[in-house]
């Protein structure tokens, strides 16, 4: 990495701990980094929340219940979007696949999946409902090179402490003219910009990185992948501003969430810049 960085922001950890991180921007690849970064033994615990809605099934509340109704029309959207491909044996895998909703809507449509997740709980879930084919973290390396038509990380990539091995490890797995699903928050878009360090999507310390687009394309040049569409996740503007509205405020505000969420897509519609991005690379 290169040396040349620079102190960006404080935030606070709103969810979970209360700590603060820095974020330090890298001018290389013109990400931000959380520092300190918790050691792999420390990070689990700040994933122990009945709030981590990805990692339950729970609909407890009407929060909850209206993830889960945006989650369904999601999953449609992401099979249109792996079924548009090209692919040869239909071989897909889904990087921390959480409860393995993902997973069992390509498993029903003829896909044959294979899903990592670290936390044992949702692991569980997912193998639950996908006759076993979810396996911990560690079993990555285990599977053979060129393996995969197509290789998905849904607000993922994120979350790995280490960026470029793990960009190795995608490129290893994925077959010749492959296609890499990438979804991650998008620090410059308008939401960002309007709460600040209050901006749920920096979600530190689980969010280890970033990312812009420039960002995106970089890192993924350096191992002869390249972006060839760039999609935007609409209904992230507004989650993630109701989030955002709680952290700074204290309460939820829905209309106010709702006006900065629809404002922020607005602007997307016109720059490009909007709060979670779609990238889809080909392994060239």
């Amino acid at each position: 990495m290169n040396n040349k960085q620079k102190t960006d922001i404080t935030v606070k950890d709103h969810s979970v701990s209360g700590e603060e991180f820095k974020l330090i921007h890298n001018e290389e690849f013109d990400y931000l980094e959380t520092r300190p970064k918790p050691s792999i033994e420390k990070l689990p615990g700040y994933y122990k929340s009945e709030d981590y809605i990805s990692h339950t099934n729970s609909k407890r509340n009407a929060f909850e219940k209206i993830y889960h109704r945006v989650r369904e029309i999601s999953l449609k959207r992401k099979l249109k979007l792996i079924n548009s491909f090209n692919t040869d044996e239909k071989k897909l895998l889904d990087i921390g696949c959480g409860t393995g909703a993902f997973l069992k809507v390509a498993q029903n449509n003829d896909w044959t999946i294979s899903g990592v997740e670290p936390d044992k709980k949702a692991r569980a879930i997912a193998n639950e409902i996908t006759n076993n084919s979810v396996y911990d973290i560690n079993e990555l390396l285990e599977f053979e090179d060129q393996s995969f038509d197509v290789i998905s990380l849904w607000h993922v990539l994120e979350h790995l402490p280490n960026l470029e091995e793990e960009v190795l490890t995608l490129k290893r797995l994925l077959k010749p003219g492959g296609s890499l699903i990438i979804a991650v928050p998008n620090y410059k878009s308008y939401d960002a910009t309007y709460y600040k360090t209050f901006w749920a999507a920096y979600d530190v310390p689980r969010h280890l990185w970033h990312f812009s687009q420039a960002s995106i394309n970089k890192l993924f040049q350096k191992v002869n992948m390249k972006v060839i569409k760039t999609l935007p996740m609409v209904f992230d503007a507004f989650y993630v501003s109701l989030l955002s509205e709680k952290y700074k405020n204290k309460s939820m505000n829905p209309f106010r969430a709702f006006f900065i969420g629809l404002r922020s897509n607005i602007k997307g519609k016109r720059s490009g810049e909007y709060s979670s991005l779609i990238y889809i690379l080909k392994n060239e």
